[in-house]
């Protein structure tokens, strides 16, 4: 996934919209009944998982290993603040903030309900602290002092999170607030398949997330109050890098679930679910699954396949194309050796050749299926042939 380093433009905004709900130290708020029992579970996922949506995606390569109603669009509650962390990351990244800025609390972000450190109007906190509390204890109060810091308002924020998850290609994903709350909001919503990708966004390109996000317990103001984490896989789970809870009466239990074993980094993603322990299996079932059935493989690509094309008009009769960066793939466990490798190659190509020029391809194939694409491209450029140069070539062969 690429990604450019982005300059937000924040209009000053004076709406002040809702965040998402949970107690300090105790968690969130309870989940109502929900109807995502074993019936709703698509015959399709190979483990158990009690939810009405799901989703497991390698983080490195996009690939999605199972998923079931991975594009209804549900109230995720605070897995909203996935986003809120995304934009205050690419933020910090862009040298826009940085972690030492002092936030003064306004009024609007003391009045947040739900999970909190209880800001008082005028407190002043780092980014990093507000960061720890959002991360961590998924304060709401913490997370709209982080957005109006970075956009002045809410609202403006709130525009940012659309506008990149536009960018991202979320479909499914409306933002309201940029903490969750949805006691309120009419079109609050998101899917598990949108979670995924921006938990792989924040996940790969700003890795010192996990600085805040794998703490199990922190606290503020010299001690006086406690973080305690509310994804208890941080601590429990071997391996856990994170990510987000969320629970509403709306939402139901929702996950994002990191991972990384070895050299594999996974995703889960539950939504809907009727308890918190059934989001905390079902995302660790799916995980497990993932860890024990596929590896992370960087192919070595046979260089003997790979012919010289020739160069119609060029100053060099041939080139030899070279292989782009060869990144992993994540493919079945134990299966490396029945990986195929194919070549489609330019017979010719007509001068000048740019040096990068794609020539062609070499493709990785796995019982049918591609696994991996790489290109081959031209090592260095080749000019074309003038007046002159077909002198030099013409006697430098009589002299041969």
């Amino acid at each position: 996934m690429k990604r450019g380093i982005r300059a937000l433009s924040c209009a000053l905004a004076g709406a002040m919209l809702l965040g998402l709900g949970a107690v300090p130290a105790a968690g969130e708020e309870p989940a109502a009944e929900t109807s995502a029992t074993a019936e709703q579970q698509s015959a399709a996922l190979p483990v158990e998982v009690k939810a009405k949506s799901a989703i497991l995606m390698d983080l490195n390569t996009g690939k999605i290993l199972m998923a079931q109603n991975e594009h209804e669009k549900m109230a995720p509650a605070s897995v909203t603040k996935i986003m809120t962390l995304l934009l205050i990351a690419e933020a910090i990244d862009a040298g826009e903030i940085a972690r030492t800025d002092v936030v003064t609390a306004s009024t609007e972000a003391s009045q947040k309900g739900g999970s909190q450190i209880w800001l008082k109007e005028g407190e002043q906190m780092t980014v990093d602290e507000l960061l720890r509390a959002t991360a961590i204890a998924s304060a709401n109060d913490a997370s709209t002092a982080l957005a109006e810091h970075l956009c002045g308002s809410e609202q403006a924020f709130v525009d940012q999170m659309n506008k990149r998850a536009g960018e991202l290609g979320m479909a499914d994903t409306h933002f309201e607030n940029c903490t969750g709350l949805d006691d309120t909001a009419v079109d609050h919503v998101t899917s598990a398949y949108d979670i995924a990708v921006m938990s792989r966004e924040l996940m790969l390109h700003h890795s010192w997330i996990q600085e805040y996000t794998t703490v199990w317990m922190d606290s503020l103001r010299e001690g006086g109050t406690q973080l305690v984490n509310t994804n208890k896989l941080v601590r429990f789970y071997s391996g856990a890098t994170g990510l987000k809870t969320g629970t509403t009466a709306k939402a139901g239990s929702c996950l994002s679930a990191t991972a990384t074993r070895e050299n594999t980094s996974l995703v889960a993603v539950v939504m809907g679910c009727a308890t918190s322990n059934d989001r905390f299996e079902g995302a660790k079932a799916m995980l497990n699954w993932g860890f024990s059935n596929y590896e992370l493989f960087t192919p070595e690509i046979d260089l003997t396949q790979i012919a010289p094309v020739n160069v119609v008009s060029g100053v060099e009769e041939t080139i030899l194309p070279s292989v782009s960066a060869v990144e992993p793939i994540l493919i079945p466990k134990g299966a490396q050796a029945k990986i195929v490798q194919k070549i489609e190659l330019a017979v010719d190509v007509e001068a000048p050749v740019e040096a990068g020029q794609v020539l062609g391809e070499v493709r990785l194939e796995l019982d049918g299926e591609v696994v991996g694409t790489y290109s081959l491209i031209a090592p260095q450029a080749v000019k074309e042939m003038d007046f002159w140069s077909a002198i030099k070539k013409f006697f430098q062969s009589m002299a041969r």
